[in-house]
C-alpha cells in the first residue's frame, strides 16, 4: 500500500509567510479570498468589512493621524499589492513603502578636550566675539565655571582653578584670559545615592530583637496565671502574712 506523504500536522513553517504579523493569519486569508473574488462590487464590500476588523484588532492605530489611510495601506500590503478595490486613498507602491532613509551624517569634528565637550568650544567662540569688556568678563567666568563642573563630572576628581583657566586660555588661542585672583565655583563629585532601605530595616529589626531578648529575662509576665500562683506561694512560705494561721 502506498504511503501518503501529506504532513499530519500543520506547522507555521509550512505555511505562507505572514506579511503583517500584527493582524494575524486569519486576516491574511481573508484578504487572499477577496483578491480571488470575481467582481469589484464584492471585493469592495468585503474589503470594507476587513478594514473594520483590522481597526478593531489594532485599536492603537486610532491614535495615529488619519488611521483609516494607514489601514487601507496595510490592506494593499497584505494583498501583496494585488487587490483591486475602489479605495478612498491612492494605492501605495512597494518602492514608497520600502523606501530606505538616507544615511545620517555624523560629525567628524575633532575635539581636543573631550571631557569639556563641543559646547564649550562653541561658547568660547561666542565669547571671543564679544566686544564689551564687562560682559566679556562675566562670560569668561561662566565658561570657566562650566568647564570645572564638566571636568569633575567626567574625571571624578578635584581640579584647581589654575588648571581650568590654563585650559581655557589654550582652547581660546590665548584670547580669553581671566582676571587675577578669580575664584571659581566649588564643585565636588558626588556619587549616586545608594538604597539604604534594607540596611535601615535590618538595623531596626536587630534593635527590636535585642530589646525583646534582653528585656524578657528580667520581666515576669503578669498575665500568665502560673506566674501569679508561684508568686502567691512564695509570699505565703516567706511568712508575708505576719504569723501562722490557726484553723
Amino acid at each position: 500500500m502506498a504511503q501518503d506523504n501529506t504532513p499530519i500536522f500543520d506547522y507555521n513553517s509550512t505555511r505562507n509567510k505572514l506579511i503583517l504579523s500584527e493582524y494575524g493569519r486569519n486576516v491574511q486569508n481573508m484578504v487572499k479570498y477577496i483578491v480571488a473574488l470575481p467582481t469589484k462590487e464584492e471585493r469592495n464590500r468585503y474589503a470594507q468589512v476587513v478594514i473594520d476588523l483590522m481597526g478593531f484588532l489594532n485599536p492603537h492605530l486610532r491614535d495615529v493621524a488619519d488611521f483609516k489611510h494607514k489601514l487601507w495601506d496595510h490592506l494593499h500590503i497584505i494583498s501583496d499589492y494585488q487587490i483591486d478595490v475602489d479605495a478612498p486613498y491612492p494605492k501605495p507602491t512597494p518602492e514608497a513603502v520600502h523606501l530606505k532613509p538616507k544615511p545620517l551624517r555624523y560629525p567628524h569634528q575633532r575635539i581636543k578636550y573631550k571631557h569639556y565637550g563641543k559646547t564649550i568650544e562653541l561658547m568660547i567662540e561666542k565669547a571671543k566675539a564679544i566686544e564689551e569688556p564687562e560682559r566679556k568678563k562675566y562670560m569668561i567666568q561662566s565658561i570657566a565655571n562650566f568647564m570645572k563642573m564638566a571636568y569633575v563630572q567626567w574625571n571624578k576628581d578635584s581640579v584647581t582653578d589654575e588648571s581650568i583657566l590654563s585650559d581655557l586660555y589654550a582652547m581660546s588661542g590665548g584670547e580669553l584670559k581671566a582676571e587675577e585672583g578669580i575664584n571659581l565655583n566649588r564643585v565636588e563629585y558626588r556619587p549616586a545615592p545608594q538604597n539604604n532601605t534594607n540596611n535601615n530595616n535590618r538595623g531596626r529589626s536587630n534593635q527590636n530583637n535585642r530589646g525583646g531578648s534582653g528585656g524578657s529575662g528580667g520581666r515576669t509576665n503578669n498575665n500568665n496565671p502560673r506566674n501569679n500562683n508561684n508568686q502567691n506561694n512564695r509570699n505565703r512560705s516567706s511568712g508575708g502574712g505576719g504569723g501562722t494561721r490557726k484553723y
